[in-house]
């Protein structure tokens, strides 16, 4: 998301991440999307999920693998 949404407000420290990795050059613009121009490593599923849909969200429902499966569902697999 290019816009951060109300509740990002919840998580300040993620929301100031998010702005620096804008201010850096590492999510750039593209197709109006936030695409990364390198590899990142975050604390959580959800902090990375967080920064992605620019307010609140749940890593573990929102990572999908390329045949549609959440984290939750492929961790529930192993």
């Amino acid at each position: 998301m290019l816009e951060e949404r109300g509740s990002a407000k919840k998580y300040p420290y993620v929301v100031a991440q998010r702005k620096q990795l804008i201010t850096d050059g590492t999510l750039v613009e593209k197709g109006g999307f936030l695409e990364f121009t390198r590899d990142v490593e975050f604390s959580s599923p959800s902090a990375a999920a967080v920064v992605i849909h620019g307010g609140s969200a749940n890593g573990r429902t929102a990572w999908k693998s390329q045949d549609g499966q959440t984290l939750k569902q492929l961790d529930e697999q192993a």
